[in-house]
């Protein structure tokens, strides 16, 4: 039996509601019903409006007034169509949104239309999608990349259920272990019950659309990078069960989280740890060698790397991706060295210092082999290796580095290159020299290539930048009929 206590959790609406209804059948007042359960008529009329839960005693007294039992006014039988509506209507009336909007809740007489209930919920409903499509600030975006690069800090870049769901996929296709060939990669997306589509007419502001009520995956058809890559970064987020994130930060949750699982499929963990615990061995780990090994991205293998060294061969590594303009567009580490942040903490965004390996390597002509170097910093000395990768957002490099005590398991350890920098310290690299600054701080004027992105919001939407009229209208051209 419930307590006085387990009613607060009843739907006070629906109750009083259904007291009406009552009422109503039995041809009784509102005063009339008053009188028998010893309340004046404004407290019965706010039970009967939701305004006030009447306590268990209080409502045996009102079914009994009722000719009627308790459960009977507690049960979930449905309403009818118009309690219904008043209910929807004054739940949205009482939210938060509406009166945000100086919008107060008001009593629904029962003269009003039904159609004029259908309005105010679906204004109602209105106001909350636009609400829901967040236009998320530059300093919104800083603060979820800082919190979710903490969270990556504490887990060593390792998400034991990501490479558990990797795990349980390949069984149930039947893969042995090793890279991942393009047929296993079709058997994964027929599992899941899709079937891969290249088509011409992908809607830019996309990598890929899935069409869920057909089990559909649409691929553009002149991808220039790994077809398998795109196929996984595609279906993860159905593996994962990912909803329409509800703000910026869970976006990029669930990209950081698609984008590891992926690579995970790619890259399976017991394979990927026997083969670097046995370079590790031969003192010969190398970033060109899981990239060549499981035919990936040097960016996937970076990636892949930073999420088994430090778990599995107890290394410490950081990862950098810098812009050809020196700007960096992601970073981890665990091992301390100290990148560039600003006042929230945030690295994305950052210029990176001239005198990183980072930026040095896009001064190199050989392009063919990595780069390696050591770099002496107020934070202890380390040691990089990094390439040059192009895409249509121009070239970046994607570094990955250890401590100097780390370095003798890793090949290109006896590099002759050194750098040293202080971009803790202004005049590392953010200032020029004294003389070339006196010389032209006065007579210089430079117009900036400011990124739009430092200028405007991000792109709003569930998934910012995405354009979901192209997308709809992709889908009904492509959509199988019949």
């Amino acid at each position: 039996m419930q307590s006085d206590e387990e009613l607060d959790e009843a739907d006070a609406l629906a109750i009083g509601r259904r007291i009406r209804r009552l009422r109503a059948e039995r041809g009784l007042t509102l005063e009339a019903l008053a009188a028998e359960v010893g309340r004046a008529p404004s407290q019965m009329s706010m039970i009967e409006n939701g305004r006030r839960e009447p306590r268990l005693s209080m409502l045996r007294t009102i079914a009994k007034a009722l000719g009627t039992s308790m459960d009977a006014l507690l049960q979930a039988e449905p309403l009818d169509e118009r309690d219904e509506l008043e209910i929807a209507v004054e739940r949205a009336l009482r939210g938060g949104r509406l009166q945000a909007l100086g919008i107060q809740p008001f009593r629904i007489p029962k003269s009003t239309p039904d159609d004029v209930l259908r309005t105010i919920l679906r204004l109602s409903g209105e106001i909350e999608r636009l609400h829901d499509e967040r236009s998320a600030t530059p300093e919104q975006a800083r603060r979820a990349n800082v919190e979710l690069r903490r969270l990556m800090r504490r887990q060593d870049n390792h998400f034991p259920e990501l490479e558990e769901a990797a795990q349980d996929l390949l069984r149930a296709v039947g893969h042995p272990g090793g890279p991942l060939t393009q047929r296993a990669t079709s058997d994964i997306a027929s599992h899941l019950g899709f079937t891969i589509h290249h088509v011409s007419d992908l809607p830019q502001t996309t990598r890929s659309v899935l069409d869920l009520a057909h089990g559909r995956v649409y691929l553009a058809g002149h991808h220039r990078g790994d077809p398998r890559s795109a196929v996984l970064q595609a279906l993860t987020a159905r593996v994962l069960g990912h909803a329409e994130p509800t703000d910026y930060a869970e976006f990029l949750r669930q990209r950081v989280e698609q984008n590891y699982l992926a690579g995970a499929l790619l890259m399976p963990e017991a394979h990927a740890v026997a083969a670097l615990r046995d370079a590790k061995a031969r003192k010969a780990i190398s970033i060109e060698d899981l990239r060549d090994t499981y035919s990936v991205s040097y960016e996937t293998a970076a990636h892949r790397f930073t999420n088994l060294a430090t778990r599995h061969l107890g290394i410490r590594v950081h990862f950098l991706k810098v812009h050809e303009s020196g700007t960096i567009t992601k970073a981890y580490e665990n091992d301390d060295v100290n990148f560039p942040a600003d006042r929230l903490g945030a690295i994305e965004g950052q210029m990176c210092c001239r005198r990183w390996t980072s930026r040095v390597v896009f001064t190199m002509d050989d392009r063919f082999n990595p780069y390696y170097q050591y770099t002496d910093t107020g934070n202890g000395t380390y040691w990089c290796t990094a390439r040059v990768e192009n895409s249509g957002q121009g070239a970046h490099s994607v570094s990955v580095g250890v401590r100097f005590e780390d370095t003798k398991w890793f090949v290109g350890r006896d590099t002759p290159h050194r750098g040293v920098s202080r971009h803790s310290v202004e005049v590392c690299c953010r200032r020029p020299p004294a003389e070339l600054e006196e010389a032209w701080r006065d007579g210089a004027w430079p117009h900036a290539a400011t990124p739009r992105t430092l200028l405007a919001t991000l792109p709003s939407g569930a998934f910012p930048g995405v354009d979901t009229t192209e997308v709809y209208e992709f889908l009904d051209k492509h959509a199988p009929r019949g």
